[in-house]
């Protein structure tokens, strides 16, 4: 089911489009740096939009692209979620219509970016989560 709705939504293994006009859109600002993670995931990934709906696993699914020029301006909540958990998250695109933001580390743990973080754990899994509607990890932060 997970390789099925990825492919109905443009990927093909050994995918690969060029990430060059997103880093240079998001980097202009100077607070985030598309690091090694964000640019092998978004050269997979990057430009799928993923329209799922419906009841999940612990949570509802829902619609989700990784198009990170829909992020433009939201650079410094990134930049901010970066220093409070000691990682350099780029933004890689959103959940639900825009209702949420999708954010990778460097150690390509995706993570869902709002005025509050969570995770749905490393790259591979991270997907299957969000296809099958299972719920993030909230993260707790001192601040």
């Amino acid at each position: 089911m997970i390789e099925e709705t990825l492919r109905a939504a443009g990927w093909r293994p050994g995918r690969r489009v060029p990430v060059a006009r997103w880093r240079e859109s998001l980097e202009k600002t100077g607070m985030v740096r598309m690091h090694g993670a964000a640019e092998a995931f978004l050269a997979e990934f990057g430009g799928l939009d993923v329209w799922i709906g419906g009841p999940g696993i612990t949570c509802a699914k829902a619609p989700f692209t990784f198009d990170p020029d829909n992020l433009i301006g939201e650079e410094d909540r990134f930049a901010d979620w970066s220093t409070a958990i000691g990682r350099a998250l780029f933004p890689i695109g959103e959940l639900d219509q825009g209702r949420f933001f999708l954010g990778i580390d460097e150690n390509s743990e995706i993570y869902l970016v709002e005025t509050w973080l969570a995770t749905f754990g490393p790259a591979p899994g991270a997907l299957e989560k969000l296809i099958l509607g299972i719920a993030p990890q909230r993260i707790e932060t001192a601040g």
